[in-house]
C-alpha cells in the first residue's frame, strides 16, 4: 500500500510539473556559455603588430590554442583592414562540424561577400554574438572582441603544423604586402601604412576583375 502511494504520488508530480510549463518537455542540455577573449600580448616584428601565441592560416584567419581542444578562431588584422567596413558576418551554427581549410564564415561589404576558411577542424562550440550584432569589431578588434567563434578540435596539434607561427608570422605578412603591392602597381605607395597592413578598405577602391583576383589571392576562396 506505501509503496502504491509513493508511486502515485509521483506520477501526479510528473502530470503537474507537464502542464505548468505548457506541455513543453524539460530541456536537458545547459544554454552554451560565450567565453569571454583574453587580452593579446602584441610584439612587433618587421613592422607588424602580431599577438603573440596565435597561429595564421594563409587565408587570413587565426586560431588560438586556449586548452582542453579549445580554440577560438577569427580574421587576421591584414584581411580587416584590406576589407575596411564589414556590414555582416554570417557564421555557423552551433555543432556545426568545420574543416581545415573550407568555408567556415562569410564577411559582406556592400555588395561583395567574401568566404572565409577555417584554420583548423572541429565542431563549433560557441559564436561570439558581439560580432553579429555589431560587425564592426571584426575590423576595430580582430584579435579580442572581434573574435569569431570556438572550435573544439581534437587534432588541434596536427591542424597547427599547417598553419604560420612563431617567427614565420612577420616574414609572412611581409610577403603579404609586397603581392599586393605587386597587383596594384599605381597604387605601390597607398598599399602600406604604420603598423604593415594594407590602407583601410582598399579591396573596395579597386575594379572588378582586380578585386576578384585579390580575393582569390588572399582569402583562398
Amino acid at each position: 500500500m506505501t509503496i502504491l502511494f509513493v508511486l502515485l504520488t509521483f506520477l501526479v508530480i510528473l502530470f503537474v510539473t507537464y502542464y505548468t510549463r505548457g506541455g513543453q518537455p524539460v530541456a536537458t542540455q545547459p544554454t552554451p556559455v560565450c567565453p569571454s577573449a583574453a587580452t593579446p600580448r602584441m610584439v612587433r616584428d618587421l613592422g607588424f603588430d602580431i599577438p603573440r601565441g596565435y597561429c595564421f592560416h594563409p587565408g587570413h584567419t587565426w586560431v588560438l590554442d586556449e586548452g582542453r581542444q579549445n580554440a577560438r578562431v577569427g580574421l587576421d588584422g591584414f584581411a580587416a583592414n584590406l576589407v575596411g567596413k564589414i556590414d555582416r558576418i554570417e557564421v555557423p551554427g552551433l555543432d556545426r562540424w568545420v574543416r581545415q581549410g573550407q568555408k567556415i564564415w562569410s564577411i559582406t561589404r556592400d555588395n561583395l561577400t567574401i568566404d572565409m576558411v577555417s584554420p583548423i577542424e572541429g565542431v563549433v562550440i560557441a559564436v561570439n554574438p558581439e560580432v553579429q550584432t555589431d560587425p564592426g569589431l571584426l575590423t576595430k578588434d580582430p584579435y579580442q572582441d572581434g573574435w569569431v567563434c570556438v572550435v573544439k578540435s581534437p587534432d588541434l596539434a596536427t591542424n597547427a603544423k599547417n598553419l604560420l607561427q612563431g617567427s614565420f608570422v612577420a616574414s609572412w605578412m611581409q610577403s603579404t604586402l609586397r603581392r599586393v603591392s605587386a597587383m596594384l602597381p599605381p597604387l605601390a605607395e597607398a598599399t602600406a601604412q604604420d603598423g604593415g597592413v594594407p590602407v583601410s578598405g582598399l579591396l573596395m577602391q579597386v575594379d572588378g576583375r582586380v578585386q576578384r583576383a585579390m580575393v582569390k589571392e588572399f582569402f583562398l576562396t
